[in-house]
Order: C-alpha cells, then structure tokens, then sequence
C-alpha cells in the first residue's frame, strides 16, 4: 500500500540539552525531499540522534533543552506531525511496551486506528519481514537485545509511516540479521514510497540502498551532502579526519601480546546458563579465561550471549555447572564470584552491560567515574588523576560536567567501558563494547583495550563486531542454538 511520503526542512535549526554549554546541534539547514532515502552520518557526538528525534517530535519542550531555528515535516513544525514518523531508538528496551510480541507490533497501527484485521495483516508481514520468527504470543521479557531491535524496527514498519527514521538499526545485529533488516527496510521504503533518514556509522550496509549521503560537522552545519559515491569519493580526507567510516577502509591492528603460559583467573566447567526464570539455554560451556587473553563470545541473536557475559560477571547464577575464580583472582575472597559483594567484584572484575544506561548512576559525567572508587575509599588525588586520564583517553574531557542520560549512545558506551575500567579489575567483560562508535573512538577503544590485554587485564566480549574481534586478537567462542552443538571454541577471524 502507497502512502504519502513525507518532506524534512531545517533552517537554521540548533539544540542545546538542559544544563549543557554546548549545543548538540547548531545551524543545520538542508532540505530533504518526499521519497529521499538519506543516509546520516556524523563522527560521536555530532547530533545524529538528536536531528531524528526532533523529527519524530519527541525531543522535549521549553523545559529541557533550548532551540533555535526551524525545523519542519510537511512544512509544519515537527512536533506537531508526530504521526507522519516512526523512529528507531539506539536503545530498543525503550521501545518494547507490551509483554507479548504481537501486541508490541501491533499498538503502533491501533494508535493510529488501524482496522483490526488490517493491523494483524501487518504484525504478522513485519515480523516476517525483519526475521523474528516467533509466536505471537511470545514473552517480550525474554527476548534479547538484538531481538528486541528487531521487535522495535517491526512496530514501525507495521505502522507504514510517511517518515522513517532509523538510529544504528542493525548496531546489536548478528551479519545475518543485519542483512534481513536492511533488506527489509528497503522493501518497505520501495514499497510504500516513503521517506527514509538513517543512522549508521558504518556505510557500506546501507551505500546502495540511499541516494544521498549527509555529514554532520562537529562544530555544527553539513561536512558533506550530496550522492553516494560523490561523497565519498570527493570527501575522503575530510570525512576520515571527522571519524566517518569510509567503505573498504582496512582496519589497522594494533601490537598484541605473544602469550604463554599465563595465569587462569576463571574457570567455566559444565556452565549451563539461564536469565530469570526462563529454562536454561541448550549449551554446556567449558572456558579458562587466563591473564592477558581476549575472548570473544560470538553467535547469533537470542542465543544467550548476553547472559553467559552476566554470569562470568558474577551478576546472575548458573542453572548448572561451576565458575570458579582462582586464587590469583580471588584475593582472599570466597571462590564462587556470584557470592561476591559489589566493592570486591569492582576489583576483580568489570563489567560493561549492553545497554549503558543500565549502570549509570552519578548526576554527572565526572561523578560517574567516581562511584567506583569512591566505593573503594580511593585517595582523592588517585581518583581524581584516574578520571581524567579516562576522560581523556576515551574523549569525554568536554563532557565532564554533562548529564550522562544526555550523551550520544557512542558517548554513553565510552562512558560505561570507562566505569568498569576506572577501578582496575583484571578481568573485564564487556557486551557490544565498541556500539555507537565512529572510527576515531572504535579506535581508540581498540587501542586501549590491546594495552590492558598487554598489562595482564583478561578480555571478554559478546559481540558482533568482526573487525573488533581480529583487532584484539581474540579467540571466538562460538554459542549455537541447536542443543546438539554445544559451544565451541574456534580461531580469530581476521579481516
């Protein structure tokens, strides 16, 4: 079914957040026309995701940021066209509303008044269309992050918006669910016509499915916004030095250790894991996470990454098996790291959740940073001196003061893997730790991660991210889905 396609107008238009300095966005002016298909970039920070939640008109009154400007859908102020879009958070856990699937998918189009038997027509088509095959009746409460990125991309495109705007959709995706996503959101847009402005760091998933390419400057305006292969022909320099990923760009890797004989610091034997109260996941898990290794728990969405991450953390129990902490890790302290208390795993190990709000808790930036180690009674010259190397070295100097729920996704990601650093445990377990990134910060993080595998630190990370996994020079441990394939361990993939 046709629908109207929808127009973007900016003149001049700026954001500044509530208590921020800085303006998120500042003096954007581009026109964007019915049926465009827009690919947005920008390095962190830029205000990629401020721009496409001010076109859904969710950005917030008077009483929480200051504007300037217009920016216009239809020609009216976006706040007032909020039914011609449907946004894509970074975050999907703030999209889920219902406790089953099918309803979730469906309240958008019953918002809209949609027919029933029109509105299931289109549950059951999204669904289908963004590869979540699952019962109607599924529990939303355990469906995983990239699941419930899928669940979130099927609620819009059931609503059949004039707008879609898209924000890192297929960021927390295995290689095969990005390629049904994008090609799911190709068929809608070919399909109904509208207007697509997507979100994405990195270019080739979407290169061939846009007709134009806009770079956000750092300092406010457009880098670049033209066609495609204009863009990232003639700007490539420039884009480069702003952090833009730039298609079959190598990915340089940084010096690793050569280790041996190195220390175990936990042991994984007969580990069967389960989140809550749902029945345990069919895998058996056996892993030694020794001093200065990386390991990367790979697989695709649902199949139990995230929660296997959790229990080496020591934040959920094992359904079977053991996971024991040596000596070497233990400290003094009881083996079993489940039975740890919050200031012994803060030294011991780190853990980084897959969506960073999860674990913010200061009022600030700087204080942030400062709740582990005020745990700990650290000295504060010590914490101080500690924050800000962190703040440096993952660029947040100049947020040091922000509200972290006011960062950019990449930002708050920087901001999570630093509270698990900032304490020192040797080992650290990271999920999805380099989302959201442009190619400066990925970088940077991949970097200091290589340094803190080179100091002894032990890695572990559920992720997607291939590059990543050859840059640290991680071995994968691979979980499958099928009962009678239990997890195995198998060689970094290189690029």
């Amino acid at each position: 079914m046709e629908i109207r396609p929808a127009s973007v107008t900016s003149e001049g238009w700026g954001w500044r957040y509530g208590g921020r300095a800085a303006w998120a966005v500042r003096d954007l002016s581009v026109r964007i026309e019915p049926g465009e298909r827009v690919l947005l970039l920008g390095a962190s920070g830029s205000g990629k995701s401020t721009v496409l939640a001010a076109l859904a008109g969710v950005l917030g009154g008077d009483d929480e940021g200051e504007t300037h400007g217009r920016l216009l859908v239809d020609g009216e102020p976006a706040g007032a066209r909020r039914g011609r879009a449907g946004l894509l958070l970074q975050d999907p856990d703030a999209q889920v509303i219902l406790a089953r699937v099918g309803d979730d998918v469906a309240f958008g189009c019953e918002n809209l008044g949609v027919p029933r038997d029109e509105a299931w027509l289109r549950v059951r088509s999204s669904l289908d269309a963004v590869g979540l095959g699952l019962p109607l009746d599924h529990p939303t409460s355990t469906l995983s992050g990239g699941q419930k990125q899928r669940l979130a991309l099927a609620g819009i495109l059931a609503m059949r918006p004039g707008l879609v705007l898209l924000d890192e959709p297929t960021a927390n995706l295995d290689p095969e669910g990005v390629q049904e996503v994008r090609d799911a959101v190709g068929g809608v847009v070919a399909s109904t016509g509208a207007t697509l402005i997507v979100v994405e760091h990195r270019v080739s998933v979407w290169r061939d499915l846009v007709d134009r390419v806009i770079v956000l400057a750092a300092d406010g305006g457009v880098l670049a916004d033209g066609a495609p292969d204009a863009v990232l022909a003639d700007n490539t320099d420039t884009l480069r030095r702003a952090g833009v990923w730039l298609p079959h760009d190598t990915v340089a890797t940084p010096q690793r250790p050569t280790l041996s004989g190195s220390a175990t610091l936990l042991s994984a034997s007969g580990l069967v894991l389960r989140r809550g109260r749902s029945d345990p996941l069919p895998h058996t898990v056996d892993l030694a996470v020794d001093a200065g290794s990386a390991t990367a728990l790979t697989g695709r969405n649902g199949v139990g990454k995230s929660t296997l991450a959790l229990t080496l953390g020591g934040l959920i129990p094992a359904a079977a098996g053991s996971l024991v902490a040596t000596p070497a890790l233990a400290q003094g302290a009881v083996a079993s790291p489940i039975r740890w208390k919050s200031a012994q795993l803060l030294t011991r190990i780190g853990n980084v959740f897959q969506n960073p709000e999860h674990q913010l808790l200061g009022a600030s930036v700087r204080a942030e940073l400062e709740v582990g180690p005020r745990a700990l009674g650290m000295h504060p010259a010590e914490r101080s001196r500690r924050v800000d190397e962190l703040l440096e070295r993952l660029r947040l100097s100049t947020l040091a003061d922000a509200n972290p729920f006011t960062l950019s996704g990449g930002q708050k990601r920087r901001l999570s893997v630093a509270t698990a650093l900032i304490t020192r445990p040797r080992v650290l377990v990271f999920d999805e730790p380099t989302f959201g990134q442009d190619a400066l910060t990925w970088a940077g993080l991949v970097e200091l991660i290589a340094e803190l595998r080179s100091s002894g630190h032990a890695i572990v990370a559920a992720t997607h991210d291939l590059d990543f996994i050859a840059a640290i020079g991680a071995t994968r441990l691979l979980l499958q889905s099928d009962a009678d394939r239990p997890a195995e361990a198998t060689a970094g993939r290189t690029r």
